[in-house]
């Protein structure tokens, strides 16, 4: 009799246990939705089995691409290179093909996280607080940025220019793209400016760099500098807004 009664209770008491073990499992799944939104930042680089790559992942990174240093750009049948300058400085790269263009700009990240979560929320804050609108949606590159930004217009009136802000972490860097024109809104002209974003090859080097500082760029060898004159001198861009990808800026000519 008393086996039996002992027998209960110790059935009974796996089973308080049990149930224990599952509310305690419900607590932390319910708290992990709650904060599905800061899981999204800090997190380790994702696999990027489509590029962009790490210089380390190419065994070529100069075949095809134009090589500036720190940033190998693919090359596009009738594109034009443009370099923006920050004082003595070239600190990003745009592509021009048509009447889109892609901006890409790379910049050193800490080793063991990403940073394209806040990168996103920061640029979205500095266009909402301009005035301008934000959707953030998944699309072909992942998690981007499509916005309305405030601009003026040549005639001295306001406007809008419609931009995408797309974005990769890397190991120890962070590739930015804002792709305008054409390929901001219409697909078909948006998929050759995602490839070149995609291929592009980043070189960060080994040298001590501060997180978010930019990954300098260097001319080709064999480029002709054709300056346009009218161009503003830039700060190197901590992702902040104002960017106008389609602005001219210095031009690398013969590259085809």
């Amino acid at each position: 009799m008393f086996r039996r009664r002992k027998e209960r209770e110790d059935a009974l008491d796996e089973l308080d246990e049990a149930v224990e073990a599952e509310d305690e499992l419900a607590e932390d799944v319910e708290e992990s939705d709650d904060s599905g939104d800061s899981n999204r930042y800090n997190l380790p680089p994702a696999p990027r089995p489509d590029g962009p790559w790490d210089v380390s992942e190419v065994r070529e990174p100069g075949e095809g691409r134009v090589d500036l240093g720190g940033l190998f750009v693919p090359g596009v049948e009738g594109m034009e290179l443009r370099v923006e300058v920050a004082g003595e400085s070239i600190v990003a790269a745009t592509v021009v093909l048509r009447d889109s263009a892609v901006q890409l700009q790379a910049f050193a990240a800490p080793k063991s996280e990403g940073i394209w979560g806040e990168v996103r929320e920061e640029i979205a804050s500095g266009i909402t607080q301009q005035g301008g609108v934000v959707d953030e949606v998944e699309g072909p590159l992942g998690w981007e940025l499509r916005a309305q930004v405030p601009v003026q217009l040549p005639d001295g009136t306001n406007g809008v220019q419609l931009v995408r802000f797309v974005g990769c972490d890397g190991p120890r860097w962070f590739l930015r793209g804002v792709i305008s024109g054409q390929g901001a809104v219409q697909p078909a002209a948006a998929g050759v400016l995602e490839s070149v974003f995609r291929d592009t090859v980043v070189l960060r080097g080994d040298s001590p760099m501060a997180p978010r500082d930019p990954i300098v760029l260097k001319l080709p060898n064999d480029a002709q500098m054709v300056p346009d004159g009218t161009a503003p001198e830039q700060e190197p861009s901590k992702f902040g807004d104002g960017i106008d990808p389609m602005r001219r800026g210095p031009e690398i000519t013969e590259l085809h």
